[in-house]
């Protein structure tokens, strides 16, 4: 079963990254996590400024003290309970801050706002979120403002109900540990999974209906015995463009969140984050949830 015991949220106090908070607090209320708010201070140097030392340094105090009063502002808009975040504040680039972090801690899930991929956003995309996605050691989830909302439960102080999970998944490694994540998320939420395979074409010499048949069987074999008693369980088959026919589906069904396994974090990766999870970020209507093996 999946352990998370430690959730690392990077704040860059955005929109999108209070929204990421929400899904990062539901997590850790869920999984009885340790939950660490980071900001991090971009160097001086990055703009090129000429400043002297002493003068730095009273830049890099002030905006920390800023920087942890916003975080205890966030942390103040949820319900109090049991869950204390912790803050974490520091000079540094934004990416690689937070994949040292999590790294150094170690942190089993990553939970981060995207800004969209269009125009000016996709350049911050590539710099930040994608950067993380590709080489952090651990799951991430990029969550960005969903295209309808979720139901906040009036009995409850969980900011976050993941009533729809889509798994897309092709069999391989990568899929099955994705697959673990979807199940463990979908049975903590008492929620409907889906589990998605698409075929770019039907095989040859065989019919579609008998195809379907075996896949379906295929993507259910690995469901616990239990699984059912948590969650729903729907399974489907589709011949298309992966990323297009995960889009359509999560946008059809108003999935909450979509499951995707990602094939490590070398730079021959790339081509298979730019057609499938690139894609599915870019185009999608629900945070992803990018599972390395």
């Amino acid at each position: 079963m999946v352990k998370i015991k430690q959730i690392l949220c990077p704040v860059d106090f955005s929109e999108f990254a209070l929204r990421a908070f929400d899904y990062a607090y539901s997590l850790a209320r869920r999984y009885d996590a340790k939950l660490y708010l980071q900001h991090a201070i971009r160097p001086l140097t990055e703009y090129s400024y000429n400043v002297l030392p002493p003068l730095a340094q009273e830049f890099y105090e002030h905006s920390r003290a800023e920087s942890e009063d916003e975080l205890r502002k966030m942390i103040g808009r949820q319900a109090t309970n049991s869950l204390k975040p912790q803050i974490v504040v520091q000079v540094g680039f934004p990416a690689q801050t937070i994949l040292d972090f999590a790294k150094k801690q170690p942190i089993d899930l990553i939970v981060m706002g995207t800004h969209g991929l269009q125009g000016l956003d996709r350049w911050m995309m590539g710099s930040v979120t994608e950067k993380v996605i590709r080489k952090a050691q651990c799951p991430v989830l990029a969550v960005r403002k969903p295209m309808h909302d979720f139901v906040v439960p009036k009995a409850a102080d969980d900011p976050v109900q993941l009533r729809k999970i889509l798994l897309a998944t092709d069999f391989s490694d990568y899929g099955q540990r994705a697959f673990a994540y979807a199940i463990s998320l979908a049975m903590e939420y008492n929620a409907e999974l889906t589990l998605l395979h698409v075929l770019e074409d039907v095989p040859h010499g065989e019919e579609l209906s008998a195809v379907t048949a075996r896949l379906i069987r295929e993507l259910e074999a690995p469901v616990p015995a239990d699984a059912r008693s948590w969650c729903t369980i729907k399974s489907t088959v589709r011949v298309g463009k992966p990323y297009q026919e995960i889009v359509q589906l999560a946008l059809d069904s108003r999935t909450d969140l979509i499951v995707l396994g990602v094939r490590g974090r070398g730079g021959a990766d790339l081509a298979l984050f730019g057609s499938t999870t690139y894609r599915v970020l870019e185009l999608g209507s629900a945070p992803v949830l990018a599972v390395h093996i």
